[in-house]
């Protein structure tokens, strides 16, 4: 019961989180990083509205990290209260619409014929692409953030109380499940794993990232990636809040808050650098370039190979920033006043900058080369090119 009630408390704290990890005296709390007014520059590209739709009543007061899927030029989209659509990307015409009987709180994933989500309720559904149409549904232990992740025979499942469960995705069944101790007080929401064929990669909110045997679920190799510092709850934070970013040749990067930044050797766990770094969101690797958010929403390029920073935009700070994205040369990230941002990987300078809805954004935009498609908080999704 006293685990209970503190998560229950760990809402509250998250509405502070949210909006500043508010530090300062006893007698006047002011955020830690004040968000920094937008600046003027010279455009170097444009950002042109190709259509826009709506996807029921959007994220909720929760903020459920619902973020679309895309798949074979659709992208299918939920709201909080259930409903799930699957739209067109050249059109915005909207192909199919499902109400379900209970609210979806995790993103989406889409593979193969179907899409996979969860449920405040700690369910698991498979929708068939074609329809929207259940297929399945499987019960987990407790409630569902972070988007299901496939791999050819299994769905692995990411829970808030901090246990993966691996499905067979083609009927639901459960498969192995693996549990771990959870500090009592977490930042809200859960990491993503990371599947691939024979093994999962999860991090916790504990600061450990393990290497799961997807024969068995049994760990392979664990390691502490973060470790709780300071006097009070929120100073202990360790949260694993990202998914790790597996490279082609077998390098894994993992943030981890109030931590580190972490490049390890895959099929050993080894350490090959680490920085200091406090982040919830996950990094995106392109080449030899890994570009990350910061807690304070600063955005960084590292050296992937070294771990040497080669840029920083500092310009963003306090606007809370979604994950980063990739298009077309840049790096892509929406913010609380629902601004969509294109930096250039090259330098870290502004390429275009357009506002697409005042409820903000807070889930990372899809894209598709010069494509971009952004959900604000209260559903408007909408289509955007990048002209040059």
């Amino acid at each position: 019961m006293k685990r209970t009630m503190l998560r229950k408390s760990s809402f509250a704290l998250v509405a502070i989180l949210s909006f500043g990890l508010m530090a300062g005296c006893a007698n006047k709390a002011e955020p830690r990083y004040a968000p920094k007014e937008l600046q003027r520059f010279e455009a170097r590209a444009e950002l042109s509205s190709e259509w826009r739709t709506r996807v029921g009543k959007g994220l909720g007061q929760a903020r459920h990290p619902i973020s679309p899927a895309l798949d074979n030029d659709v992208i299918y989209a939920a709201d909080e209260r259930g409903r799930v659509m699957a739209v067109n990307t050249e059109s915005g015409d909207r192909l199919w619409q499902t109400d379900l009987e209970v609210g979806v709180s995790s993103g989406l994933t889409a593979v193969a014929g179907q899409v996979y989500l969860g449920t405040r309720n700690g369910e698991v559904l498979a929708l068939n692409q074609d329809d929207g149409e259940i297929a399945w549904r499987a019960r987990v232990s407790s409630e569902v953030l972070a988007p299901p992740q496939p791999n050819n025979a299994l769905l692995v499942v990411q829970s808030v109380d901090g246990a993966v469960t691996a499905l067979d995705r083609r009927t639901g069944q459960e498969r192995w499940a693996h549990t771990t101790t959870e500090p009592a007080l977490t930042l809200r929401g859960t990491g993503t794993p990371t599947v691939i064929d024979p093994v999962t990669f999860a991090g916790f909110a504990n600061g450990r990232l393990v290497t799961l045997d997807n024969r068995s679920g049994q760990p392979l190799w664990e390691r502490r990636i973060a470790v709780p510092r300071g006097r009070s709850e929120i100073d202990r934070l360790v949260d694993l809040g990202g998914q790790p970013v597996l490279a082609p040749d077998g390098r894994l990067f993992v943030t981890s808050y109030n931590g580190r930044l972490v490049a390890l050797d895959a099929p050993s766990g080894e350490v090959l650098w680490e920085r200091e770094h406090s982040s919830y969101l996950t990094p995106v690797l392109v080449g030899d370039r890994l570009f990350t958010v910061n807690e304070a929403s600063h955005i960084i390029a590292y050296d992937a190979r070294s771990g040497e920073e080669v840029w920083r935009n500092r310009d963003l700070e306090g606007r809370w920033l979604t994950a980063p994205a990739f298009a077309d040369g840049n790096v892509v990230v929406g913010d609380y006043e629902g601004y969509l941002h294109l930096i250039d990987i090259q330098d870290g300078r502004f390429t275009a900058r357009t506002r697409v809805d005042g409820s903000g954004i807070s889930v990372r935009p899809l894209t598709d080369f010069r494509r971009i498609y952004v959900l604000a908080n209260d559903g408007r999704l909408e289509a955007l090119e990048i002209n040059r």
